[in-house]
């Protein structure tokens, strides 16, 4: 294993992350077993209470699998963890995994058209008003990384309109991962984000009550910028 002493005694966080990355790198294959708490205390230089709260937190993320009197054992993460490891996925010793990147692409546009669906479907009184906000401040702002910052708000709203809690947990996990690349992703998505109209026709479809015309203006919103960031992964791929 390569785990390293934490540089703070008794930072469950510490322990969880190294625990992670040592998991989702493959050093930590299914089915094998984690030291024991007493030994990974040694091993990262924390107390044993900080590696116990770490393994719990593996345990819920579907990392681990804790047996009464056995050991505790990695579980295949593809099988039992969650979107909240999207994040750690993105990024594996420090380079951008193209294929985690490649999958939130195609899940973005699976699921906008949907989503934009159901929002007109269900009509939210208060909806219409804040889309239209949004495109207001869409619009008006010049700065390509706000402006993704103000699409990411009206897709929050399309998706309160659409009133489905695992479209909403799923975007908040895919916002959270996308987030952090919005500087390098400027320059590809401006050509999105830098048509206010396209995201006004998604809101006046919504706002009408009419899920067909919302879903294909949200197809023909997201369509391009998606075609055109994975043919970029694609180059990329093959420079690799």
């Amino acid at each position: 294993m390569a785990l390293q002493p934490v540089n703070r005694r008794s930072v469950p966080e510490d322990v969880f992350t190294q625990i992670v990355s040592e998991v989702l790198s493959g050093a930590m294959q299914p089915g094998e077993s984690l030291p024991s708490e007493r030994r990974l205390a040694e091993v990262l230089g924390v107390s044993r209470p900080a590696v116990r709260e770490a393994i719990k937190r593996l345990t819920a993320a579907g990392l681990v699998e804790v047996r009464q009197g056995d050991a505790t054992t990695v579980r295949d993460f593809r099988r039992h963890a969650g979107l909240d490891l999207l994040p750690q996925l993105l990024f594996r010793a420090g380079e951008l995994d193209v294929s985690v990147v490649r999958s939130i692409l195609e899940t973005r546009l699976h699921n906008g058209p949907k989503i934009a669906e159901l929002a007109a479907r269900r009509r939210h009184p208060d909806i219409p008003e804040l889309l239209m906000a949004s495109v207001d401040a869409l619009r008006a702002e010049p700065d390509p990384v706000v402006q993704q910052r103000h699409a990411l708000a009206f897709w929050d709203h399309v998706v309160d309109g659409a009133d489905s809690i695992a479209f909403r947990l799923m975007y908040n996990t895919l916002r959270a991962t996308y987030e952090p690349a919005l500087p390098a992703l400027a320059t590809m998505m401006a050509a999105e984000v830098g048509h206010p109209q396209a995201y006004r026709r998604v809101a006046d479809a919504i706002a009408a009550g009419d899920p067909a015309a919302a879903r294909q203006a949200a197809q023909d919103l997201l369509e391009p910028a998606t075609a055109g960031l994975l043919a970029a992964l694609d180059a990329l791929g093959e420079h690799r």
